[in-house]
């Protein structure tokens, strides 16, 4: 009976993961852990890795510091009985299966118990459900194992198959190693992710990268305008045929992990929420409108995160630096590809397959937010920017030197140049006047404020709604910031 039961993983999910206490997945590798300590335990051993700890070898291993120190990570693993040569969960003994059926039976009835408690309002209960289970089994809830993932989609997608992978949770873990592997190893002594380094997400979006945006002005002030002097005195390892492969490699991941063309978006143009429709959404319960939107979003990181890793160079970087450089960017790449979702005929946004009027989305009671979004979608619809344009500014945007904690900020500066002289380049193919990138960069300081506003408003619902926050998709409160966890759901 116990043994029935337990083939089924989704029975063994109860359990936490014995390594640092997240959502498991599974029994890997003779324990059951979560995909990232699973990805990071195979990466361990696939490079023999030798790590280091420098506090006092005893230190916390929970969701929120695994990654502070792989050391005393791998020890945990291996003392909880980790190996590549660990017995297969079907050839457990029958005491095993017993026990572990015992905790299975101990982890549900906790959970009736908690779950007993209340109902959701206005028939919601179910849509809060769903995205609780999506933060079960094979997700990705951080980023660390960026390198160590296949590729995710066969792409292009269109927009009903994407919908299905996002309920799948595609960046779930589970595939086979890129290759990369090898980064993970070289940043030992470096945090994996953000949420590692004593510092909230705030802090990340606060900086104004205010170098960052003197030097996207520089680029434009200085090489704009001058482009014949730009195209004479271009790096040593970088030629105009340099330029032109990497708009082309850079163009067609963009297009490839577009959610939508902009042929089909005009398609969409006179599709649009009807009065009640919008009536329906407004007395909606600022819980579910949340969700609703945090679903959306992390649909859209996930294409992000695609695009970031198509860029040449990319990949290259050390694992934290990719972590960071998404984290920190990905908001203001889908800021800048909200242009073609923005319908300036009736100042309307595209939303789950009609355009939306600002008022729609009134009970999430963020005017400001909602207000700042259709404002800066204006202003990118009034530059028409080209798929080459918006690609082009999304990487160089993306491939921001000057977020905190990069370990590699030259490696990312030089790729972040060469793919502004593309821009600079493409610009200058297409006859554009000189004040073009002027007004593409005057929007950078916009959208920082937007994902500073966000966040505020993000931790403001978390105070208010903690549990609605936790159930929010795990690449979204990863991204988000990884404050967004229940205040009693540490390591059990």
């Amino acid at each position: 009976m116990s043994y029935l039961i337990l083939r089924n993983t989704s029975q063994i999910e109860v359990i936490p993961c014995k390594i640092c206490g997240d959502k498991s997945s599974g029994i890997h590798y003779g324990v059951i852990t979560c995909e990232g300590c699973k990805g990071f335990f195979r990466r361990s051993q696939q490079n023999n890795a030798m790590y280091s700890c420098s506090r006092q070898r005893n230190c916390l291993i929970d969701r929120t510091n695994r990654n502070r120190c792989q050391h005393c990570r791998l020890q945990k693993c291996l003392a909880l009985g980790m190996s590549r040569d660990a017995v297969k969960f079907g050839r457990m003994s029958k005491k095993q299966r017993d026990s572990l059926y015992a905790e299975v039976q101990k982890h549900q009835k906790s959970q009736e118990c908690v779950g007993a408690g209340g109902g959701a309002e206005d028939g919601e209960e179910g849509l809060s459900t769903s995205y609780s289970s999506r933060g079960s089994s094979s997700t990705l809830s951080d980023l660390d194992d960026i390198a160590a993932l296949p590729d995710l989609f066969d792409l292009p997608l269109t927009p009903e198959e994407a919908s299905e992978y996002c309920s799948l949770e595609l960046l779930g873990g589970g595939g086979a190693s890129t290759g990369n592997t090898s980064n993970s190893s070289s940043s030992s002594s470096s945090s994996a992710s953000l949420s590692n380094q004593n510092s909230p997400q705030q802090t990340i979006l606060d900086a104004a990268d205010t170098n960052g945006i003197q030097l996207l002005h520089s680029h434009s002030h200085t090489l704009l305008g001058h482009t014949h002097t730009l195209l004479d005195h271009l790096p040593d390892d970088c030629s105009i045929t340099d330029l032109e492969h990497i708009t082309q490699s850079i163009v067609k991941s963009h297009l490839e992990t577009c959610q939508y063309s902009a042929e089909e978006m005009k398609r969409f143009t006179w599709v649009q929420y009807t009065p009640e429709e919008t009536r329906a959404f407004q007395n909606k319960s600022a819980e579910w409108m949340w969700q609703q939107c945090a679903h959306h979003i992390t649909n859209a990181i996930q294409y992000v995160v695609e695009f970031a890793k198509r860029i040449a160079g990319f990949m290259d970087l050390c694992q934290n630096d990719q972590i960071i450089l998404l984290k920190a960017g990905c908001l203001e790449v889908l800021l800048i590809r909200m242009c073609r979702a923005f319908n300036m005929n009736n100042n309307t946004i595209f939303f789950n397959g009609k355009f939306a009027s600002a008022q729609f989305f009134k009970a999430l009671g963020c005017d400001d937010l909602v207000s700042a979004v259709c404002d800066l979608g204006k202003g990118l619809c009034r530059l028409q920017l080209s798929d080459e344009e918006i690609a082009l500014f999304s990487a160089a945007v993306l491939l921001s030197p000057d977020r905190p904690w990069l370990t590699e900020g030259q490696k990312v500066q030089k790729l972040q140049e060469k793919v502004y002289l593309a821009l600079q380049h493409s610009l200058h193919k297409s006859g554009a006047s000189d004040e073009k990138l002027d007004k593409m960069v005057s929007k950078l300081p916009i959208m920082k404020s937007i994902c500073n506003l966000h966040i505020d408003k993000l931790e403001f619902f978390r105070l208010v709604h903690p549990e609605t926050a936790y159930s929010f998709p795990p690449l979204y409160r990863e991204v988000f910031g990884s404050e967004l966890s229940l205040p009693d759901s540490t390591n059990s």
